[in-house]
């Protein structure tokens, strides 16, 4: 086995915001181990975000891919007027570095801005950061083991669900 290549690390990313963007849920989900962290800390002031998810505060927070896959059941279950008609968004993701790894673990960071348009409310919000993702081969493919987004502007005037960030 070899490690995994900036080209495949590009793909891996890409390919996750591509199925944010059409909505595919179920085929984004395939991407996740079983045991995933998907986690977004909150700012604790105007320089350092929150550390411990467990003890403090999170924008978002799901430890495992049965929570992951519960909350997308909740978006996509059009019982709450929030989840009837979903934003459409697009994820601009770019600077993707690999930043250490083997053959069997593989870290990244990369830069993101969401662009999510709600047509319930016909406004426009655009988010930016940095995400961290932490990747483990499992047989021959690469899933993401964990998912950090460092979210830069932390002004959500409405929800912000794991499909628009």
């Amino acid at each position: 086995m070899s490690r995994l290549s900036q080209p495949e690390a590009q793909a891996l990313i890409f390919r996750e915001a591509r199925l944010l963007d059409r909505q595919d849920f179920n085929a984004w989900l395939d991407l996740y181990t079983e045991d995933v962290l998907f986690w977004m800390p909150a700012w604790r002031d105007d320089g350092t975000q929150t550390e411990d998810p467990d003890r403090e505060l999170s924008l978002i927070y799901y430890q495992g891919k049965d929570n992951l896959r519960d909350r997308v059941d909740r978006l996509t279950s059009g019982l709450s007027p929030v989840s009837k008609t979903l934003p459409r968004v697009t994820h601009l993701v770019s600077n993707v570095e690999i930043i250490d790894g083997d053959e069997d673990e593989t870290n990244i960071m990369s830069a993101f801005v969401t662009h999510a348009y709600d047509p319930r409310t016909d406004q426009v919000r655009t988010h930016f950061g940095h995400y961290e993702h932490g990747l483990r081969r499992e047989s021959v493919d690469w899933r993401i083991a964990s998912k950090i987004v460092r979210l830069g502007n932390d002004l959500i005037p409405t929800v912000l669900d794991i499909n628009a960030i």
